[in-house]
């Protein structure tokens, strides 16, 4: 499903709410924070997982949340690394060995970590680390844990709140992950929601905005006032938003291409999406 139209417009097209900014700005609808729920058990239960490549261990290692239960380098890495490994005591092995340790086609680096599963946040971990301006990435049955880790990579680089996928249909936290998310992913919360509509249904009452990307948007996502809190919705590769996700958006968008090229992958989408809010709602000095 593309999230793109194959012409950039001339103009912005109408809004169909109204700007919410300027002298005539609306009251923003009150709306309550989501009832307290209680924490969940450790992501994908209590199996460790192989983590692998400099930038996901590093990030692991330098998290105080994550339980490191093995260390593994080559004696070069070790060496380059020795700040970052104080009061730890790696195993030493070369790159062959350490790769007979790891998944097939495992991109190493010379360096990986068995780790225990991150404790799952919930929505309120996410509200906690959202302020008056916060952007929260949805992903509506996004599979590919290339994609998503790359998601999480975005979201970590431009401040965002947190990143919600669901529970069912979604890549668990492997090594797959962690390498696309490049140290993502111990950064940004990465929750998973039983019923994702009713999730974003607690973001609205928690004061969010609904935007989701779809070819069916009547406008482009450069012509939305971002600011404010604000959450970006975004479907699979193939099936775009399901029909409820969709209805539960307060508006549909999209990013303009050329026709030439009219699609961009979920991954690339979210990355431009973002940019957008931390251009309007993080502009720089």
């Amino acid at each position: 499903m593309s999230y793109v139209k194959g012409q950039i417009p001339l103009q912005r097209p109408p809004m169909r709410h109204q700007p919410r900014s300027g002298p005539h700005r609306p009251a923003k609808p009150t709306r309550n924070a989501p009832r307290q729920v209680p924490r969940n058990a450790p992501r994908g239960g209590h199996q460790a997982v192989w983590l692998y490549g400099r930038h996901p261990v590093l990030a692991a290692l330098a998290n105080p949340d994550r339980r490191i239960e093995r260390l593994l380098a080559t004696r070069d890495v070790a060496e380059r690394h020795a700040r970052e490994f104080a009061g730890r005591n790696p195993q030493i092995l070369s790159r062959e060995e350490l790769a007979q340790r790891l998944p097939a086609g495992a991109v190493h680096q010379g360096l990986a970590a068995l780790v225990a599963p991150l404790e799952e946040p919930v929505l309120e971990d996410v509200l906690a680390r959202s302020g008056n301006d916060a952007l929260v990435l949805a992903l509506d049955q996004v599979t590919d844990p290339h994609n998503v880790g790359a998601i999480l990579r975005t979201a970590a680089a431009f401040g965002a709140a947190g990143v919600i996928v669901t529970e069912r249909h979604a890549p668990a936290d492997t090594g797959v992950l962690a390498k696309a998310a490049s140290g993502g992913l111990e950064i940004v919360p990465l929750l998973r929601a039983v019923n994702l509509a009713r999730t974003l249904e607690q973001l609205k009452e928690a004061g969010f905005w609904i935007y989701g990307l779809d070819e069916r948007g009547d406008t482009s996502i450069a012509a939305l006032d971002l600011k404010g809190r604000v959450c970006i919705v975004l479907g699979a590769e193939g099936e775009g938003l399901r029909r409820l996700t969709g209805e539960k958006c307060d508006r549909l968008v999209t990013i303009p291409t050329q026709a030439a090229l009219a699609a961009l992958n979920v991954s690339n989408a979210a990355a431009v999406a973002a940019y957008e809010w931390a251009r309007q709602a993080k502009p720089a000095a």
